[in-house]
């Protein structure tokens, strides 16, 4: 079992006192972000879980407590975010330079191949057009040195709520937004592209597409997957599933995983992000967030059967897993 922490929210900027809390009680609760009333516990501890994948822009609150999840023997590695935009794109993220430091800091302690850099999303503006992109990357790339070995990036997609945030955010600025993946914009597409790739080969980086229909096979980019099956086992030496996450999108090449986060939930408020689409909740969300609740918003009561995950040994010699039910004492 692969635990996502956190697609919907940045539990390590900003939950990580719960995390820590949910590892040490050894399980955790999902609460179906369509039906809160469907609540599903799973387990938390290490021989049930593969690896856990940290998504963040601030992985700082929770680097006081690597020794204790080595300790544990609970896998990890980290997807952080790491964007040159202002304000009016990531109103509440540290410092560039601090988050640099921060990622060098991180690599530093658990080594560069468990942190991903994702420059993303790629944003085409009026502002923010293909050359200040390429201008921005090989800068970044060139003060983390060897902080990473993977530059992942994805394009901004114009569909759904935050596509209604966005423009409220720009609104009354004179930026002007522009769709790469749009028809006629295949030359920009291909520059930024290009360029991305000169950089990475140029800072001896694997370079990888997020959930991109465009095929860049060509220029040498290819498909990536941010909960990567064969990155797990080559840092982890572990068995996990080959099958790919049916609650994602069709582009998405991840492998399936259990996800912590709630929506609504993320303080940093960036204008693009798809996971906050409710302005108005994120402050009441978490005013629901209870550091000793199961759950990361809100709290349930009653009996939850938590999942686990069982290596049969006749299973295992055919890298089989079967999740069973054991319940919640």
């Amino acid at each position: 079992m692969i635990i996502s922490a956190s697609r919907r929210t940045d539990i390590p900027a900003f939950y990580a006192e719960w995390f820590m809390k949910r590892v040490r009680g050894g399980y955790f609760y999902r609460v179906n972000p369509f039906n809160n009333k469907q609540v599903t516990g799973f387990s938390l501890k290490p021989e049930d879980v593969g690896a856990v994948c940290f998504w963040t822009k601030n992985p700082q609150p929770l680097i006081k407590h690597l020794n204790e999840l080595d300790e544990r023997a609970l896998n990890y590695y980290f997807q952080f975010t790491l964007n040159p935009y202002d304000t009016i794109f990531e109103p509440g993220v540290p410092p560039l330079q601090e988050r640099i430091d921060t990622m060098a800091e991180l690599a530093g302690r658990i080594g560069a191949e468990r942190v991903v850099w994702r420059y993303d999303p790629v944003i085409l503006s009026s502002t923010t057009p293909v050359l200040w992109h390429l201008e921005q990357a090989e800068r970044i790339a060139g003060r983390l040195k060897d902080a990473t070995r993977r530059l992942v990036f994805s394009f901004y997609d114009f569909y759904g709520k935050g596509q209604g945030r966005l423009n409220r955010a720009l609104a009354g600025t004179d930026i002007e937004l522009e769709d790469i993946a749009a028809t006629g914009q295949s030359e920009a597409l291909e520059q930024l592209a290009r360029g991305f790739k000169v950089v990475a080969d140029r800072h001896n980086l694997q370079i990888f597409s997020c959930s991109e229909d465009v095929d860049l096979a060509a220029i040498g980019i290819r498909h990536g997957a941010c909960i990567d099956g064969d990155l797990i086992r080559e840092l982890f030496g572990v068995n996990v599933t080959s099958r790919k996450d049916k609650n994602q999108r069709a582009a998405c090449n991840c492998i399936e995983s259990v996800d912590m986060g709630m929506y609504n939930s993320c303080r940093f408020r960036c204008s693009y992000c798809y996971a906050n689409f409710n302005e108005g909740m994120i402050e009441n969300n978490y005013r629901k967030h209870h550091p000793d609740s199961p759950s990361l918003l809100s709290k349930y009561g009653g009996e939850i059967e938590i999942r686990r995950m069982i290596h049969e040994k006749k299973r295992a010699a055919r890298n089989k897993q079967r999740l069973v039910k054991t319940a919640l004492n």
